[in-house]
């Protein structure tokens, strides 16, 4: 269970949507990747396994490694003029780039 993240309901109710178009068993997966123009960048895709580290959150899978690295942390998902996405707001994070996608501890 994923217990130092938070999810707004915004983000749950668009990670609901968008798993509504897949098959059913689906998961959402957040990740922390190497890359980026800022050292990280967070990624988001759609998943039928869970794995043996993965920490569960109703339908969304986070690793154990990348669930450290987003500790109090909170997922987003935010509707602006440039368009939508999912934001997450990481206290961890030391900095960030200009497209908010990348960031270095």
């Amino acid at each position: 269970m994923i217990k130092e993240i938070k999810f707004t309901d915004k983000a749950i109710k668009q990670i609901n949507h968008l798993l509504s178009s897949k098959d059913k068993g689906s998961f959402f997966r957040i990740a922390i990747k190497g890359g980026g123009c800022s050292g990280f960048k967070y990624d988001f895709t759609f998943e039928k396994e869970v794995n043996d580290d993965d920490l569960r959150h109703e339908n969304i899978l986070i690793d154990k490694a990348s669930a450290d690295l987003l500790k109090g942390s909170e997922v987003d998902y935010v509707e602006e003029m440039i368009g939508e996405s999912f934001k997450i707001i990481n206290p961890q994070s030391k900095s960030s780039c200009g497209c908010g996608v990348s960031f270095s501890l």
